[in-house]
């Protein structure tokens, strides 16, 4: 269980900061570059949850999912190891990526097959989401950075499941886009 009690501790200021391990780092580090952008991918989904929840209830069910599962996917990130408490850290689960993977699959069941690129936008709910999108595509990056890097481990469900919410939330731009009938398409050269 989590206690917050004091938000501030003043323990950071020096720039270092905690993992769940006890380990202090610079705030600058690769992992908390991660789990940063992770946290940054969870804010602006709860930004799109505003323009979605009214007119689409299960998509707003999803992104509330995916937000905790976003806190999830941090706390995984902050444990790179067992702690010295000995306690079990929090690891994204494949269930998690399948339950990402299931929900496309059924979205993307109603929608009509692509023939061009989507430009970000039509219905504010769509551009929420497609802002959402670039913003969990770069936490992406930011893990398999730090995957890269000697003695970090990041876990493979944890890399699944950034990957495939990115797919997640442009197919749900799509799908709140009016099934995808509001779709504003790429046309190549348009403006030469």
């Amino acid at each position: 269980m989590v206690v917050l009690n004091k938000i501030y501790t003043r323990t950071g200021d020096a720039g270092l900061t905690a993992l769940g391990t006890g380990e202090r780092v610079p705030k600058h580090s690769a992992r908390i570059a991660a789990y940063g952008t992770v946290d940054e991918t969870n804010a602006v989904i709860g930004v799109a949850r505003l323009h979605v929840r009214e007119a689409h209830a299960d998509v707003d069910a999803m992104l509330g999912r995916i937000q905790n599962d976003l806190f999830d996917l941090g706390a995984d990130l902050t444990m790179p190891e067992q702690g010295k408490s000995g306690r079990e850290p929090l690891r994204v689960s494949d269930a998690q990526v399948k339950r990402l993977e299931d929900e496309i699959d059924a979205m993307n069941a109603e929608l009509a097959p692509l023939r061009s690129f989507v430009l970000p936008g039509g219905s504010p709910a769509a551009a929420a989401l497609h802002v959402a999108r670039t913003v969990s595509r770069r936490a992406e990056r930011c893990m398999v950075e730090l995957a890269s890097l000697p003695d970090e481990p990041v876990g493979a469900a944890a890399l699944k499941y950034i990957n495939r919410l990115s797919d997640h939330l442009f197919v749900a731009s799509r799908y709140v886009n009016a099934r995808g009938e509001g779709d504003v398409l790429w046309v190549p050269g348009q403006n030469r």
